[in-house]
């Protein structure tokens, strides 16, 4: 299947719009392309203790979950508050390998920048990740 880099973001984008984030003012977008061809978004939502804050990749990965899909082609995240791209966090790199290979893209962008990485290359000793198949 081949991957709309740009409708990927543009749901990202899209999905920041509905960040809860009273506290940083950093709001967070991300749009999962699931194997089905759907696209699944997430937006962060903060809370005052910010340990339960939940960022916007889990979101979408729960929202997808919750839906019957586990198996994500791409990722697109967007942070219209900062002006550089920003990378997942390590705890969402880790949520999403459970449920993407590490040669599955991650498109990033910021207010004036863009980049694009692989699983891979942002969590690239991933140990863990065959964990399941060896039950």
């Amino acid at each position: 299947m081949s991957i709309d880099r740009q409708g990927l973001a543009a749901a990202a984008r899209a999905a920041a719009a509905a960040s809860y984030s009273p506290y940083s003012r950093f709001r967070v977008g991300a749009a999962l392309l699931c194997e089905d061809g759907s696209i699944v978004t997430g937006a962060n939502v903060e809370n005052r203790s910010y340990g339960l804050t939940l960022c916007a990749e889990r979101a979408a990965v729960a929202s997808a979950v919750s839906g019957g899909r586990r198996s994500f082609l791409a990722v697109a995240v967007f942070t219209p508050d900062s002006a550089e791209a920003v990378a997942p966090c390590g705890a969402c790199r880790q949520v999403l390998s459970e449920f993407a290979g590490p040669q599955t893209p991650v498109l990033m962008s910021g207010s004036r920048g863009s980049r694009e990485s692989t699983l891979g290359e942002l969590y690239p000793l991933d140990s863990l990740h065959d964990l399941k198949d060896k039950r």
